[in-house]
């Protein structure tokens, strides 16, 4: 049951609440700010992404788009655009998705529970909550990483949290430590610690708050938590680009709607060498460094053949003007490296 565990706990809530109010991130630029647009932007870009990379693309998609039903409005291609090098794409398609249903059945107010926020195109259980708790003030808990890691360590939480049940528990630990009041610092309190103090490899244990209380803590090791068996198995995946530039334009194809890259463009990109140069008969290829990008489950090993012979065949695409490459999403190497050639 939540309550054994969190016994002894009462004075959490509190404290984190008190430190957060003294202590923690108070002034970026999404916070002090009740309107769920910009919360719910923020949290997106959020995911798995530094702060410090989110705060440039968070200004230029408000600036761009001030509401929801403006990015609505906007299409798929011009938000991949907008998105290009914050990655995990995955992210700006289901945001375009949100912001459409939003403004389409909504009648461009989001839901004000973190039920109704849940339907949303996107939006899990922990995003739904903290757009919830800091917008409308509903007492409801995240479960985000920093905030997983920050619980399991004070409950010296030793389930597996790669099992689905183990993790159901913590939620319901999470929900029995809720304050009665400030969900919504309580909730950045957390967010903050997870990031700045406890963190994953070297957790700052002396100036954390909550060290008095902190199982994990008392118990001398409180960065084995949480407890996490399965991992996964990075795979590596190889292809060829073909660099094909005539008059200033460059050729470039869109990805399929599924996979990596989904919708991005990029040079036509094939699965071997001799696939590439077969592309582009008769042309002088010129053999650039290869590019190694990690993403999630895979490193990718990205060489690129350049045609030297403006007359030379290619494959079909689109040629697009170099000073009109930014209305493109472009994959963050590719950008890069068609810039600094």
């Amino acid at each position: 049951m939540p309550e054994a565990l969190t016994a002894g706990l009462e004075d959490f809530g509190q404290t984190v609440v008190a430190w957060q109010r003294q202590h923690g991130r108070n002034t970026l630029p999404w916070q002090n700010t009740r309107d769920p647009y910009r919360v719910w932007l923020s949290e997106i870009m959020l995911q798995q992404t530094q702060v410090s990379t989110v705060l440039g693309y968070y200004e230029r998609f408000l600036a761009r788009w001030p509401r929801v039903t403006d990015l609505a409005a906007a299409t798929l291609d011009e938000v991949l655009a907008q998105w290009a090098g914050l990655g995990y794409y995955s992210r700006a398609r289901n945001l375009h998705a949100c912001a459409r249903t939003v403004a389409e059945q909504h009648g461009g107010e989001f839901p004000r529970t973190a039920a109704g926020l849940q339907m949303l195109p996107g939006i899990g259980r922990s995003t739904a909550a903290a757009i919830a708790a800091f917008c409308f003030g509903e007492r409801v808990a995240i479960l985000d990483g920093n905030v997983k890691r920050v619980l399991s360590r004070v409950l010296a939480f030793d389930g597996d949290l790669a099992s689905s049940a183990a993790e159901k528990r913590v939620w319901d630990h999470a929900t029995a430590l809720l304050p009665q009041q400030h969900v919504d610092r309580y909730t950045q309190g957390l967010m903050d610690l997870g990031s700045g103090i406890c963190t994953a490899r070297s957790p700052n244990c002396l100036l954390c708050p909550v060290q008095p209380m902190c199982r994990g803590q008392q118990q001398g090791d409180p960065a084995r938590f949480p407890v996490k068996t399965r991992k996964l198995k990075r795979g590596r995946r190889e292809n060829w680009w073909l660099w094909v530039e005539r008059g200033g334009e460059v050729l470039l194809q869109q990805r399929p709607a599924t996979g990596v890259w989904a919708g991005l463009w990029t040079l036509p990109m094939f699965d071997d060498e001799a696939g590439a140069r077969a592309a582009a008969p008769g042309a002088a290829l010129e053999t650039l460094p290869r590019i190694e990008h990690a993403l999630t489950h895979f490193d990718w090993v990205l060489h690129t053949l350049r045609a030297d012979a403006p007359g030379a065949e290619a494959p079909a695409g689109v040629w697009v003007a170099r000073e009109q490459l930014a209305r493109y999403a472009l994959p963050a190497p590719l950008k890069k490296m068609i810039e600094e050639g």
